[in-house]
């Protein structure tokens, strides 16, 4: 099976066309020392509808189905027009959460519309206050001083914890956010992946969970490890903007057990 590998922000994903994967093919080409090394596994395929030019579907590192992936949206859109699937920058994505736009603007940089977002309710969880939020998936969000706390958060433990609350039994993606000057930076834990280094629905659900308690317009700029992210909040629907990049291909050998895949430059 051909493969792409992709990332947006340094999260990072292996991208194929073809049959669906099973979760034990997804758990392995995401393992870093044995596999091809991957966040999640992006299936690109024609879609069911006549107003998209491509579907998406996304799994966690784990093998475990996520409704959206805003990182992943953007390296679709860039596979999909590159590719000459659409010979319009603007155009629309089937996603498992429904219809979404995505624009490849002039400098480079790829606008996608997350869908609809939704801030819920605070919960106190080992002693720390969180929002909830969904933007296509769920999420938990926290805030703390600027400066280095946000490096020192105990990130790993409290977003293992978090997957086993009664308040998330599929499992939520955690983000813990510091205010700057023009927006926040954020660490994520996501669900079946663990920390990465950019989350698009992670950045959102940061930029709602602020917006509504009048922290923030209905722009900002969310700074992940990887890099910046513009978030911005319209009539209830999340859009994001970044980069994405194509990094190289190869084949993934047919046959479990021993082989090496081959890879070679993406174009």
């Amino acid at each position: 099976m051909e493969f792409l590998k992709a990332e947006g922000l340094g999260n990072d994903f292996v991208m194929v066309q073809g049959a669906e994967p099973t979760a034990e093919q997804i758990r392995r080409w995401c393992d870093r020392r044995t596999g091809i090394g991957a966040d999640g596994v992006l299936r690109v395929s024609r879609p069911d509808h006549r107003e998209a030019v491509a579907r998406m579907q996304y799994w966690n590192a784990d093998g475990t189905p996520a409704g959206m992936c805003g990182n992943g949206l953007r390296c679709v859109a860039r596979y999909v027009f590159d590719g000459g699937w659409s010979k319009e920058r603007l155009f629309t994505i089937q996603t498992p959460t429904g219809m979404r736009q995505v624009e490849i603007l002039d400098d480079g940089m790829i606008r996608v519309e997350l869908g609809p977002y939704r801030v819920g309710s605070g919960l106190r969880i080992r002693g720390r206050s969180f929002t909830t939020a969904d933007v296509g998936n769920p999420h938990a969000v926290t805030f703390v001083e600027e400066g280095s706390e946000l490096e020192t958060v105990p990130l790993r433990s409290v977003g293992l914890a978090l997957q086993g609350h009664q308040s998330f039994p599929e499992g939520v993606n955690v983000e813990f956010a510091a205010g700057t000057a023009h927006g926040f930076r954020v660490r994520v834990w996501e669900r079946g992946a663990g920390e990465t280094r950019a989350c698009g629905t992670g950045a959102a659900a940061v930029a709602a969970v602020a917006f509504q308690r009048g922290c923030v317009g209905s722009a900002t700029e969310i700074e992940l490890p990887g890099g910046p992210l513009a978030v911005e909040l319209i009539e209830g629907v999340a859009w994001i903007t970044g980069p994405a990049v194509l990094v190289f291909s190869g084949t993934i050998p047919d046959r479990t057990g021993n082989g090496e895949t081959r890879a070679s430059e993406a174009r």
